[in-house]
C-alpha cells in the first residue's frame, strides 16, 4: 500500500507486559496520538508530518490493533490497562509528559489518562469524543441510545466479528465512506489499509473487546465521579457525527477549567481525516 510509505519511522515499545507498534517523526516535546475504532495509527496521516515540524510525533497502534499485541482476555481491555499502556509509552520513550491527542476511543483513553495521570499531560486535545460525564449523561437519553446502537450489538459474542468480515470487510469501508460528508476524504487505498488492519489475526475481536470490557462503565459513572480537570483542553468536533451528537459537548465547561471547543460544520465523526487542514489549524492555535 503506497499510501503507507512516508518519511515517518516504525517502532515498537514494551509497555505494561505487551508490545505496541507506533510510527514517529520529528524531534522535541512528545506529542502522542491515540486513534479510535476501527482505525489504527494511519488515521493521523495528515497530522504526523504537520506537527513533526515542532514536536516528536508518535502515533500508536493501540493494544489489539494492527501491528500491536492482541491479548485475548476480555479484562485486558479495561480502561485501567489502556491507561497503563500510555504511561509506559511516555516513560519508555524517555519523557515525563506529553501533549496528548485522542480521537474516538483514543479520546476516551485520553480523557481518563488526563484525570488519572495529570502530571503526564501538558495539554489535552480530544476529537469527537465527549467528556466521560457528558457521555454518561447522553447515554441516559433515548436520542443518544439510538445513535449508540452498535455498543449494544457488540455485546453479542462472535456475531459482530462474523458480520464485519463479510464481503471482504465491506462494512468497514461503509463505516468510513457512509458516515463521511466529503466522500473524497478516503481513497480506495486508505480504505484497504483499514480493512487490512482489521483482518490481522485476532484484531477484530480485540477491537470489539474495548466495547465489551467497558460496557457497564458506560452507564455506571455519575457526574460526581469527575472533578474539575485543570489540564488545558481543546475539543474539536465534526458537527455531522452520526454516532455522537454535538449536544454531548454542551456543559463540558463544568468539568474542564481551561476549555476551548471548535466545531467544524459539514464534517463527520472522521474529523481529522475529512478536514485535516482546519483540524491542524485549530491544534496549532491551541498549542501556540
Amino acid at each position: 500500500m503506497t499510501t503507507l510509505k512516508h518519511t515517518w519511522q516504525d517502532g515498537f515499545i514494551q509497555t505494561n507486559d505487551i508490545q505496541l507498534h507506533y510510527v514517529s517523526q520529528g524531534q522535541g516535546k512528545l506529542m502522542l496520538f491515540l486513534h479510535g475504532f476501527p482505525e489504527f495509527w494511519y488515521s493521523w496521516r495528515h497530522q504526523i508530518p504537520e506537527f513533526s515540524q515542532q514536536y516528536k510525533v508518535v502515533a500508536l497502534d493501540l493494544r489489539g490493533y494492527n501491528e500491536s499485541d492482541k491479548p485475548t482476555e476480555l479484562e485486558a481491555y479495561q480502561m485501567s490497562e489502556l491507561m497503563k499502556d500510555i504511561e509506559g509509552v511516555i516513560k519508555g520513550l524517555g519523557y515525563d509528559n506529553c501533549i496528548l491527542v485522542g480521537h474516538d476511543w483514543g479520546g476516551a483513553i485520553a480523557w481518563s489518562f488526563a484525570y488519572n495521570y495529570p502530571n503526564m499531560v501538558e495539554k489535552l486535545i480530544v476529537l469527537n469524543l465527549p467528556h466521560p460525564a457528558k457521555f454518561g449523561e447522553g447515554l441516559r437519553t433515548f436520542q443518544q441510545l439510538l445513535k449508540s446502537w452498535y455498543v449494544f450489538f457488540f455485546q453479542i459474542p462472535l456475531l459482530p466479528e462474523w458480520l464485519i468480515q463479510l464481503n471482504d470487510y465491506e462494512i468497514i469501508e461503509t463505516a468510513f465512506k457512509g458516515m463521511a460528508i466529503d466522500k473524497t476524504a478516503f481513497s480506495q487505498a486508505d480504505l484497504e489499509a483499514y480493512k487490512d488492519a482489521a483482518a490481522k489475526r485476532g484484531a477484530l475481536t480485540a477491537m470489539i473487546n474495548y466495547y465489551r470490557s467497558t460496557f457497564q462503565g458506560f452507564f455506571n459513572q455519575s457526574n460526581d465521579d469527575w472533578t474539575i480537570l485543570e489540564t488545558p483542553t481543546l475539543i474539536i468536533w465534526g458537527e455531522n457525527d452520526t454516532a455522537l451528537g454535538k449536544e454531548l459537548t454542551y456543559g463540558t465547561e463544568e468539568f474542564v477549567r481551561y476549555l476551548t471547543i471548535k466545531y467544524i460544520p459539514n464534517c463527520s465523526h472522521w474529523v481529522q481525516q475529512e478536514r485535516p487542514e482546519l483540524v491542524n489549524q485549530y491544534i496549532w492555535e491551541f498549542l501556540n
